[in-house]
């Protein structure tokens, strides 16, 4: 399978959502969030004086975007940023993806540890943020709990584990609440999932920087496609039955900058994207 590029020149482009035909997503380490539609043509939506990542709507319309390094949830009604949720004594490290539900309900997962200190990895919590913008812990003892999504029925929560190179499910109860834990697909090996979406045959897109690809996986693991890429696949969100692949050379925010390797890489995906994120 083959890709076009899309947008390049970008310093890290990450948690990406397709919403009202076009790509919305964070470029990290430029302190941006920005849409591309699908003839290229892009625009800066708003800054941070933090890191962006991951980003979903609200049922009324507005935006919220995580707010990595303060560990906070920010929102946007079009013109103004302002805090949804303070994670802070939540979250045990940088704050990173996220996915929103039908009824608003907003799942942000960590670090959990400094990555780009190579400290030794520690395991982490998912959290949610109801639409009021109270937040507390849901699952725990999760090894780098990244991208996230949910079943178009609103029943299951999937989230790829990075350090644990596995896509793990949870039951999602009417409150947002998590459980009956149990592993929805162990990866290859060599695999690093990162971000994730799903597509209307329940197939899931994994992004994987450490293989320099994106996968397609069903449950319990069996893989149906693969795109190679030139450099590391960080996330990846369908538009229709495109799949658009965030993909840069590094992941180090020095370099990111220096280098702006950072793209949008796109291809065309069997199937079209389904339910939420």
């Amino acid at each position: 399978m083959n890709t076009e590029i899309l947008l390049d020149g970008l310093c890290f482009p990450e948690g990406p959502r397709f919403h009202d035909g076009e790509l919305w997503f964070s470029d990290m380490h430029a302190h941006q969030v920005i849409s591309v539609a699908p003839d290229g043509s892009a625009r800066v939506r708003f800054g941070l004086s933090t890191w962006p990542s991951g980003l979903g709507w609200l049922p009324d319309g507005d935006l919220l975007v995580v707010s990595m390094t303060d560990r906070s949830v920010q929102r946007w009604d079009g013109s103004v940023l302002r805090l949804h949720a303070d994670l802070s004594e939540l979250a045990s490290f940088h704050c990173n993806d996220m996915v929103v539900d039908g009824r608003g309900n907003a799942y942000v997962g960590n670090f959990g540890f400094d990555l780009h200190a190579e400290e030794t990895p520690r395991p982490a919590e998912m959290i949610l943020i109801t639409p009021d913008g109270t937040a507390r812990i849901v699952a725990e003892d999760l090894l780098f709990p990244n991208g996230t999504v949910i079943t178009p029925d609103g029943d299951t929560l999937i989230v790829g584990e990075s350090w644990g190179a596995r896509l793990t499910a949870f039951d999602v109860a009417p409150n947002g609440e998590l459980s009956n834990r149990r592993v929805w697909a162990e990866l290859p090996k060599g695999s690093v999932p990162d971000g994730i979406c799903l597509d209307e045959a329940g197939g899931i897109w994994v992004a994987s920087p450490g293989s320099n690809e994106c996968l397609r996986v069903e449950e319990a693991g069996k893989v149906t496609h693969r795109i190679q890429l030139e450099c590391g696949a960080f996330a990846c969100m369908l538009g229709g039955t495109t799949l658009y692949i965030a993909a840069a050379q590094t992941s180090d925010p020095d370099q990111c900058r220096e280098q702006r390797s950072g793209r949008i890489e796109t291809a065309a995906a069997p199937y079209a994207g389904a339910g939420w994120p």
